[in-house]
């Protein structure tokens, strides 16, 4: 497992500490008219390469928190989402969400509408990804049509996501949750798809974490969780730079990746180093592709 040298998260009056990933730090609120809920903070923190650095990115976090709302709302009348209230404490106002809590499914729910990053890899490999067979000839950034249901495991914090065939998820969860969660993942994907377009963006590829509740009577709803179709969570493409064949750069971190890849970082992948810190110029410019990204998909300003 890797070092990801994420720091403490900080103390919340009312709520108890869970979990912290790459990102989000994750509280129950023990206290007031949402206890027994968890309360979910988008940080501005930035990973790369199984690294989180210790240079955030300004307004990550609420870039993150405030499209995710968004989205919920642009789908919410293909599957109900996981926010009860956006009233939390002050110190992570803007940043954070109520929400309920899930009993959440162990598989990583992906779509992909483009051929790219590790299901690229493993079509170089195999002609297939997840099992799934694809036509010959495909390169870097060719269109599926259909987009494909694509499921990994959910790794431990610092491992990596694996690539399982849909027959895997079936044992996992069963015929009929299996069954849910690929349909709910296709339908998701091809509305974010149309409305992103609409922006003059591609969505390449997403992923989406989904689990369940059940009411009083007994009554079980299977729930989308977590944040959704964010610069973190999901590949988007300036519509106007798609050219199948070569590399696209994507709204996301991919600034930092590039810049740490390049002789001027000085960093080797292989060499098991800490990356160097990022420059201000860099932090500048992930920021901005995040914001671009938030300004480009809802029409707000920033």
């Amino acid at each position: 497992m890797a070092d990801l040298n994420i720091p403490p998260a900080p103390a919340i009056a009312g709520a108890r500490h869970l979990h912290s990933g790459k990102v989000r730090d994750l509280y129950e609120i023990e206290e007031g008219p949402y206890a027994g809920h968890l309360l979910m903070v988008a940080s501005d923190r930035i990973s790369a390469f199984d690294h989180v650095f210790d240079t955030t990115i300004p307004d990550k976090g609420e870039i993150l928190t405030r499209l995710s709302l968004w989205w919920f709302e642009q789908l919410d009348d293909l599957v109900p989402h996981h926010v009860v209230s956006t009233d939390v404490p002050e110190e992570v106002k803007g940043r954070a969400v109520i929400c309920q809590k899930l009993h959440m499914f162990p598989v990583e729910c992906v779509a992909r509408g483009y051929l790219t990053g590790s299901g690229l890899r493993e079509y170089d490999a195999t002609g297939e990804i997840c099992g799934i067979r694809l036509p010959h000839g495909l390169v870097d950034g060719s269109r599926l049509d259909p987009a494909i249901f694509t499921p990994a495991t959910k790794a431990e914090l610092g491992d990596h996501d694996e690539n399982v065939s849909y027959e895997h998820v079936v044992r996992q969860v069963g015929e009929d949750d299996a069954a849910a969660l690929r349909r709910l993942t296709l339908d998701v994907y091809h509305r974010a798809e149309e409305i992103a377009r609409g922006a003059g963006l591609i969505l390449a590829d997403t992923k989406f974490e989904f689990g369940v509740r059940q009411d009083d009577l007994g009554i079980r709803t299977i729930v989308l969780a977590d944040e959704v179709l964010t610069p973190d969570s999901s590949r988007y493409w300036d519509a106007a730079q798609w050219n199948p064949g070569h590399a696209i750069p994507s709204f996301d971190k991919d600034v930092i990746r590039r810049w740490l890849l390049s002789p001027e970082a000085g960093w080797d992948r292989e060499s098991g180093a800490t990356p160097p810190p990022l420059p201000a110029e860099t932090v500048e410019r992930t920021r901005a592709k995040y914001v671009e990204a938030y300004e480009k998909l809802t029409g707000h300003s920033f």
